[in-house]
Parts: structure tokens; sequence; C-alpha cells
């Protein structure tokens, strides 16, 4: 899903921290197998907090700020050729969005910061490994990419690609943020594994959450020039979406890590679930059929 040319971006809602280095601090990961672990039990949308009980990470590091916003970062033409930049063109979108549509609810939208680093960076629930994939940090309110996961999330994981398939990636994270707000983020945290656990309803409403912007962010204009953020939806761009959802299924990575499949391991659901939960959104735009914890079934 291509940005219009001439919408202008925000480049300083995106922190570049790359090259700054992380300093001491406990490590989210690490250690023999600690990648794999990680993969299956956090990839998109990972709580560091509950990592930090499940792997003996110890204490919770200040965040700090070390990083330079995206200067390059301009016009919507600038993310069209760039990932950072429409890392920060999506982000600017959500931004938007959400802000307006929660306000119909009496809901008030506190801006999320977003970072993007390389190997590790500190952070309010740790310091963090690039191996835990995109996060999202509750104690700062901050959304963490490392951009070498979207060519991962192709080579590694089977994703078809495509700039929706990484604007996902990041409106599942903002997704995050939303049920930080609203008060369910926590719920992974009381029922963390399992088929029908909170981790896996929070997981599926973030997905849920992300296709919902994406059912808008193609009218969703741009505050300074008045043009849509997005140019109209492909059906190849909800393809491409669908697939990364689809690789990133608790079924799927733990087919390829251990060749079988264990749902009473599962934190994130299956490839059918979270395409099931993204196209829910998308389909019906509407925040109140993203309640994944009221329903019977997944």
């Amino acid at each position: 899903m291509s940005f219009n040319d001439g919408v202008e971006l925000d480049p300083s809602q995106v922190e570049d921290r790359r090259g700054g280095g992380v300093g001491r601090g406990t490590k989210i990961g690490g250690g023999i197998g600690g990648g794999v672990v990680l993969l299956l039990a956090a990839l998109f949308g990972i709580n560091p907090q509950l990592l930090g009980g499940l792997l003996g990470t110890g204490q919770e590091q200040p965040a700090q700020s070390t990083g330079t916003p995206l200067n390059q970062c301009k016009l919507g033409s600038d993310a069209d050729k760039d990932l950072d930049c429409r890392i920060a063109g999506t982000v600017n979108s959500l931004n938007v969005f959400w802000p307006a549509y929660l306000a119909d609810y009496n809901v008030k939208y506190p801006r999320p910061k977003a970072v993007l680093f390389e190997g590790a960076t500190r952070t309010g629930c740790g310091t963090a490994t690039s191996e835990v994939g995109p996060f999202y940090c509750p104690a700062d309110t901050t959304a963490y990419f490392d951009p070498g996961f979207f060519q991962d999330l192709v080579t590694r994981f089977g994703s078809s690609g495509g700039p929706l398939a990484q604007e996902y990636v990041v409106a599942h994270e903002v997704g995050h943020h939303i049920q930080n707000i609203l008060g369910d983020l926590d719920k992974a945290q009381q029922d963390p594994q399992g088929a029908e656990s909170g981790a896996v309803r929070v997981e599926l409403q973030a997905d849920c959450y992300a296709g919902l912007w994406t059912r808008y962010a193609t009218t969703q204009k741009d505050p300074k020039t008045g043009k849509p953020f997005l140019e109209p939806l492909k059906q190849q761009d909800l393809n491409d979406a669908l697939s990364a959802a689809s690789a990133v299924g608790d079924d799927r990575i733990q087919k390829a890590a251990t060749g079988r499949v264990s749902p009473e391991g599962w934190t994130h659901g299956s490839s059918a679930q979270r395409q099931k939960w993204f196209y829910q959104g998308y389909k019906t735009g509407d925040i109140n059929q993203c309640d994944t914890f009221s329903a019977p079934t997944l």
C-alpha cells in the first residue's frame, strides 16, 4: 500500500538509535536457545516484562533517549522508497487515525513513541536484543523496531513481503498501545500461554486493530496537506498483509523450529487465527468487533 507522494511526513515521531550502543543493563534474550524461546514466545508484540519473568532477566532498566529523528523522511515519496521512512509514515498515519477514532468513545490517545534500533537497545522494560523482533514496551509506551526484521519476515518466515506487510507490523505494535490505553494489555501476563490464553487473545486483538487501521488508512488525511496518507488498497496489498500474519503464527513457527505443533505453548495464535482477526478488523472497521476476550472461539 503506497503513500501519496505529496503527503508531508513528521520524522520527529520516530527516533533512530542505530549506531549509538546500549550501554550496560539487563538483556532480554541471550543464552543458548534464547533466540528460539523468544521467537516462539514473543515474536510480533512481545511484552518484555513477561519475558523478563520467563527468562530471568532481572530488574527493569530505564529507557534512554539517545537517538535522532529521521530527518531524511520528508514526503510520502520518501516512504515509498525507503523502509525507515515507511515506518515513520505509518507511525504518522496511525497517530492521526487513532486519536480521531477513539474520540468517538471519549478515550484520549497519548501519542506513543517509536524507536529504530539494531542489535540491542535499552527500554523501560529492560535491554532488548533484535532477537525478540518488533515489540511494544508499556513501561515507556514505546514501540521498538529493528528494520532488519522486515527482511527476516520474508527470508526466514516466508512472508511475501510488500509495503502493507511492513505497515501491518507497525500497526500491530501500536495496537498494543491501544490495549495499554484501554487496560487490556495486562491480560497477557495474567494468562500467558495456551491456545485460548489471555496472551493469544491480546495478540489477536492487536492484529484486529491493525486491520481496523488498514480499513481507514487510505482515507485518513494528512492534516498538513489534506491528502490521504495512503493510496487506495489493492488486492495484492491485502494479500501481503495476510501473508505476514500467517508467517508469524505460533503453529507455523513451532513446526519450523521443532517439527511439531504444541497449542499448549501458544502465545500469539495460529496462522489462520492471525489472518482471521486482521481481516475482521479490516472488514468491519469496528473496534467492538475486535473483542477477542469475549469471543467463544478464536
